[in-house]
């Protein structure tokens, strides 16, 4: 699986655009509990769309829907899971996680509003040796293709607080991205969604694709 996760990574990150077909799949985690798993549907095609034509990468256009205790988990190198409400993982879905996680892969958790106190509770299940951390602002995820200086940019006022980014590590490899107060996602609506400036869409969509290179680039 390793060997898989690998050369699909590989294919990526060589940002060259190929004659034939696309070299990868990247997919939205569908969880229970309630919550809106669901929420910001143009998000994830605006994103591969800005990456494919602004760092030629190769992703394929549409985004799937996986399910967490699904085998095909392993079939894509890069995971985003949004929502407001509650989160719940089974004892099995929290394993196979865990598995996809420590067999290279990587987790984007983006709060949407509310999201915090149920993905720390269950990623507790999923990696119970590790904590998030707050991520410092000379981290490379802020310094990938596009520089942010101060972190994570602010997207939609929720609570008067601050962007935070925070990070679930393995063995010195960040497996898990928690963007918190930022709601990079509503950013890479359609612009008619939120009817948010361009330039905020534009820091939206650049912050995104430096977690698209970083995600694919710190493989091991």
């Amino acid at each position: 699986m390793k060997k898989l996760l690998g050369l699909l990574i590989l294919a990526l990150i060589s940002f060259s655009s190929y004659s034939q077909g696309y070299s990868i799949k990247i997919a939205k985690l569908k969880y229970g509990g309630g919550g809106d798993w669901y929420a910001n549907k143009t998000a994830l095609p605006n994103l591969i769309d800005y990456c494919n034509k602004n760092l030629l990468t190769n992703i394929f256009p549409e985004e799937d829907i996986v399910e967490v205790g699904s085998p095909e988990l392993f079939q894509y190198p890069f995971l985003y899971m949004t929502g407001h409400g509650n989160v719940v993982f089974t004892e099995s879905e929290a394993a196979n996680l865990r598995k996809y996680l420590l067999a290279g892969g990587f987790l984007h958790v983006d709060d949407n509003y509310g999201l915090r106190k149920f993905i720390e509770r269950e990623m507790k299940k999923v990696l119970p040796e590790a904590n998030f951390v707050e991520l410092p602002f000379s981290h490379p995820i802020y310094h990938q293709r596009y520089e942010f200086a101060n972190g994570l940019p602010k997207i939609h006022e929720h609570d008067n607080k601050p962007p935070q980014g925070f990070g679930l590590f393995h063995e010195g490899r960040m497996v898990c991205f928690f963007s918190f107060e930022s709601d990079l996602g509503n950013g890479w609506e359609d612009q008619s969604v939120y009817g948010d400036p361009e330039s905020v869409r534009q820091k939206a969509l650049q912050m995104g694709a430096n977690i698209l290179i970083f995600a694919f680039s710190t493989y091991q």
